[in-house]
């Protein structure tokens, strides 16, 4: 598309893009002309087949897969090892990771507290911290972390992951401060209501039951493509000067500074 940021050259890291959101936003970066490390926990045939679609469409050594657990300190440091020792560089993280449970109060367990903040929260930062010195390495590294809509809303039965969304937030300004120095820019985009092709009937009918899209001042839910255009742009020239920032995508749902 003629109005996505030019990232010819760039190499960017995007966890948990096997499905969904992630496999849509590094297929936008990837069509923006950044070779793409795509990551999974556990599906690494779904990884492997999003990187093959991507050097189909972009050419070959653009696109590699990566089993990786984002909690796991050594495993990630590998990633990151893995990222420079096959596309030469990195410049981009987006840390998109994350574990959806849901309950209320009384059916969330303690392991599924710790298994949504260490995969949303402790993720982002192992991420972040391996991937600090390359990023500066490069002269204008981003880093993207994606938030939820639910963190500044409310909402019920979404304890956790409510909580871990709304700690990206604060690790987002806390390494805003911490990587500007070094020509490291960081935002969090914080996604609504986001329609994917890719999910069954039946939840898209369940997530407008429960949601209520005609409550969005725009009066739908967000399609996919949205989501990751946004995000390119911010990896692009046109927000080098943008840092620490929560941008919303969400159709106006939280109206909020």
């Amino acid at each position: 598309m003629s109005d996505l940021p030019d990232l010819s050259g760039k190499v960017a890291i995007v966890t948990g893009s096997a499905r969904r959101n992630g496999k849509a936003i590094a297929r936008q970066l990837a069509q923006a002309g950044a070779a793409v490390v795509i990551t999974s926990h556990t599906a690494l045939e779904k990884a492997e087949a999003v990187a093959a679609e991507i050097e189909r469409e972009h050419g070959a050594g653009r696109a590699i897969a990566c089993l990786v657990d984002v909690t796991d300190p050594a495993a990630v440091d590998a990633m990151v090892a893995t990222t420079i020792e096959k596309l030469g560089r990195l410049d981009i993280l987006i840390n998109n990771a994350s574990v959806r449970l849901h309950g209320p109060l009384a059916s969330v367990t303690l392991d599924d507290w710790h298994k949504v903040l260490h995969t949303i929260l402790d993720g982002a930062f192992l991420c972040a911290k391996a991937a600090a010195p390359h990023l500066a390495r490069s002269g204008r590294g981003t880093i993207v972390n994606i938030g939820g809509a639910s963190a500044h809303v409310g909402g019920r039965n979404n304890l956790p992951v409510m909580t871990a969304k709304q700690g990206i937030v604060g690790l987002t300004r806390a390494l805003a401060y911490e990587l500007g120095p070094q020509g490291i820019n960081v935002n969090c985009v914080s996604p609504g209501l986001i329609m994917s092709p890719d999910d069954p009937p039946k939840q898209t009918e369940r997530m407008r039951a429960v949601f209520r899209p005609e409550r969005v001042p725009l009066g739908r839910m967000g399609d996919i493509e949205e989501l990751a255009e946004a995000v390119a742009s911010l990896c692009g020239p046109a927000f080098r000067y943008m840092s620490g920032q929560v941008i919303h995508v969400n159709g106006g749902v939280y109206l909020g500074s």
